[in-house]
C-alpha cells in the first residue's frame, strides 16, 4: 500500500518500488524513491476490547465432527504425478500472447471464456493445477487443440475513472469438466515458441464446512496490476494523481508473466497446505463477499501474503465466521487496509474493483450513499481493521530480523527457538504490530517483537494470536515476507527471495504447520486460549 492513506497523498513511482522491493522483480526495480515510511502508529479508536464473539454457531471442523469434512480429497489429487514443465521459460516479446479468463472462478464442471490476444497464427491451452504434486507444484489436467491466433484490438482509457477497458471479443470457451477444485494457471503457448503467459483461475468450493478455505487475493492482484499504463496507484507518468479510481479484471495481468501475485504470495503456502493433506476447500475473495453463507462451517479460512483490498461484505463474512467458530489466519501484512466496492463489467458481475482512496467525494457510488472508497481506518465510517486482525498495518518499507518473544508459545513447537532468536529479513516490506490505541481483541498474545527502524521512525513488528468467546483463534504473521520465506533455502547469498535463508524457511514452516493443524481440528481457543502478554511486551 503506498503513504497516502496517512502522511497525505502519495508518490505512485514509490509504490512501484514497493512492489520491487517486495517481490524482488527486476520488471518493476528503479521505478523512483518511495514516499516515505508511514506512520501506522498515529492515535487511533477507542482501544476496548473488540472482536468479541456472539457465541456458536455451525460446528466448524473436525473437533465437533464425527464423520470428518465431506467434499475434495487433498491426498488423493497430490497423490496422481505432478508436471514439473509448468513454468513460463520463453515469455517472448510484450505481446507475443497474452490473455484473461472472463470468470475469476468457477464451479466444478462450469465453462468460462478465454479472451487472448497474440501475434502467432495459433496457439495452445494447458491447464495446471497448481498444489504440492511430490513437489512439483502442479499437475496437467488439460490441454487444448491448436487454437487460431488473432491480435485483439488495442485497450482505451475510461476518461472519468482512468479504468483500462480491452473489450475484446471471446477466442475460446473452456469446460472445466473433470478438473478438481484449485488454484489454476493455464499457460498459453504460441505456436513456434514466440511466447507464453499465464491466466489464473480458481475452481472453487460449493462448501466450505469442515475445511481449511484458500482464499485468493484477486482484487489486490488487480489493483497492482499495471496492463495498459494504469493500475491503483499511477499512470504512465507515475503520478498517483493519473492513477486507476477503477480496475477491472477484463485485461491480462502484467506482472509474473501474466500470473499477478499469486506466485509469490500465494502458491509457497498452497503448496505446504496440500503436501499436509488437511481438508482444504477454494475460493477468492470476490466469492466471499458475494456469497454470505460461503463460510458457514469452515474450521478455518485463510488470507495470504498480500491481502490489501476488502469489501465491506466481505470484512462482515469473515467476521460472522469468526464469532461462529471459525479459525482465521492472517499470513501477510497490510491486510484488509483498503475499503473497495465491487461493480459489473461488460462482461459480468464484480468485475471491477472501485477504490478511490483519498478522492472518496468524487466516487458517484459514495455520492448514492455506498460506503466510502478509503483506507478502513480514515473516515468517514472509520472501521479500523486491528478489530479483526488483532495487528494493524506500521508502515513501509523495513527490512529486518524477526526477533522471538514468546518461544514456549504452541505454534513454535518443535522449532527449537529460544528467546531472543534473530531471522534475518523475514520482516518486510510492510509490517504490522499490536497497537491498543487502536480496537484491539483480548486476550491477545504477541509471539515476535521485532524492532524496526521505518525511515527514521523507530517501531516495532508483531506476530500475534489472539482468542474470542465463540473458540474461534487468530492468527496474523504481522509481515510480508512470511508465506515468501516458506520457499527459502540456502545461505540467502544468492539474494533470492530477499536474501532470506533456509533458517527462516525451516521456522515459518513449521510454524505454518502447527497452525494449519490446528486450526483444522477445530475451534483453536478451546484447546489453545490465549494468554494476554501486551502490557508484558509493551509495558505500562
Amino acid at each position: 500500500m503506498d503513504q497516502e492513506h496517512i502522511a497525505g497523498d502519495g508518490d505512485g513511482a514509490g509504490r512501484r518500488r514497493f512492489l520491487a522491493l517486495a517481490t524482488g522483480a527486476a520488471t518493476a526495480a528503479g521505478l523512483g524513491a518511495a514516499a516515505g515510511c508511514a506512520n501506522g502508529a498515529a492515535e487511533g479508536a477507542d482501544g476496548a476490547a473488540a472482536g468479541k464473539g456472539k457465541g456458536r454457531g455451525p460446528a466448524p471442523g473436525g473437533a465437533d465432527r464425527k464423520d470428518g469434512p465431506a467434499g475434495f480429497d487433498v491426498k488423493a489429487e497430490n497423490a496422481k504425478p505432478g508436471h514439473g514443465d509448468w513454468h513460463v521459460t520463453k515469455a517472448g516479446p510484450a505481446r507475443a500472447i497474452e490473455g484473461f479468463a472472463d470468470r475469476v472462478s468457477v464451479l466444478p464442471g462450469e465453462s468460462f471464456g478465454l479472451h487472448v490476444s497474440t501475434t502467432a497464427p495459433r496457439f495452445t491451452v494447458s491447464a495446471y493445477r497448481m498444489g504440492w504434486y511430490g513437489g512439483a507444484r502442479a499437475r496437467l489436467v488439460w490441454k487444448s487443440e491448436a487454437l487460431p491466433g488473432v491480435r485483439q484490438p488495442e485497450h482505451t482509457v475510461d476518461s472519468a475513472t482512468r479504468m483500462v477497458r480491452t473489450r475484446w471479443p471471446r477466442t475460446t470457451t473452456v469446460d472445466t469438466k473433470d478438473w478438481p477444485e484449485g488454484c489454476y494457471l493455464l499457460r498459453l503457448d504460441a505456436q513456434g515458441g514466440e511466447g507464453q503467459r499465464f491466466v489464473p483461475v480458481t475452481v472453487r468450493s460449493a462448501a466450505t464446512a469442515g475445511r481449511t478455505v484458500v482464499v485468493n487475493a484477486v482484487a489486490t492482484w488487480q489493483a497492482y496490476n499495471r496492463w495498459g499504463g494504469y493500475g491503483s496507484y499511477d499512470g504512465p507518468g507515475g503520478g498517483y494523481a493519473s492513477r486507476s479510481l477503477s480496475v477491472t479484471f477484463d485485461r491480462p495481468y502484467e506482472y509474473d508473466d501474466g500470473a499477478g501475485l499469486f506466485l509469490v504470495y500465494e502458491a509457497p503456502l498452497l503448496a505446504l497446505a496440500e503436501r499436509l493433506g488437511i481438508p482444504l476447500a477454494y475460493t477468492t475473495t470476490s466469492d466471499v463477499a458475494r456469497e454470505k453463507r460461503l463460510l458457514e462451517g469452515a474450521a478455518a479460512v485463510l488470507s495470504l501474503g498480500h491481502d490489501e483490498y476488502w469489501s465491506p461484505e466481505q470484512r462482515a463474512h469473515f467476521t460472522t465466521a469468526r464469532d461462529s467458530g471459525t479459525n482465521l489466519a492472517f499470513l501477510g501484512a497490510n491486510c484488509c487496509f483498503r475499503r473497495i466496492r465491487l461493480e459489473p463489467s461488460d462482461l459480468g458481475p464484480d468485475r471491477t474493483v472501485v477504490c478511490y482512496k483519498s478522492s472518496y467525494d468524487q466516487d458517484p457510488g459514495f455520492k448514492r450513499g455506498h460506503p466510502a472508497t478509503v483506507d478502513f481506518r480514515s473516515a468517514p465510517g472509520a472501521d479500523p481493521e486491528s478489530s479483526l486482525l488483532g495487528v494493524i498495518y506500521d508502515g513501509y518499507p523495513v527490512d529486518a530480523p524477526y526477533v522471538v518473544t514468546n518461544p514456549g508459545h504452541w505454534l513454535f513447537d518443535g522449532t527449537g527457538v529460544r528467546a531472543g532468536d534473530h531471522f534475518a529479513h523475514l520482516v518486510g516490506v510492510e509490517y504490522d504490530k499490536v497497537n491498543t490505541g487502536f480496537p484491539t481483541p483480548r486476550p491477545i498474545e504477541i509471539l515476535a517483537h521485532s524492532p524496526v527502524v521505518c525511515e527514521g521512525r523507530p517501531s516495532h513488528q508483531d506476530t500475534a494470536y489472539y482468542t474470542v468467546p465463540s473458540g474461534a483463534g487468530v492468527f496474523a504473521t504481522g509481515t510480508m515476507r512470511w508465506v515468501e520465506a516458506l520457499d527459502a533455502t540456502g545461505d540467502g547469498r544468492s539474494g533470492a527471495n530477499h536474501g532470506l535463508d533456509a533458517k527462516a524457511g525451516a521456522l515459518t514452516t513449521r510454524v505454518t504447520e502447527n497452525l494449519l493443524r490446528a486450526f483444522a481440528a477445530g475451534p483453536a481457543g478451546r484447546t489453545h486460549p490465549a494468554q494476554d502478554n501486551v502490557k508484558a511486551v509493551y509495558g505500562g
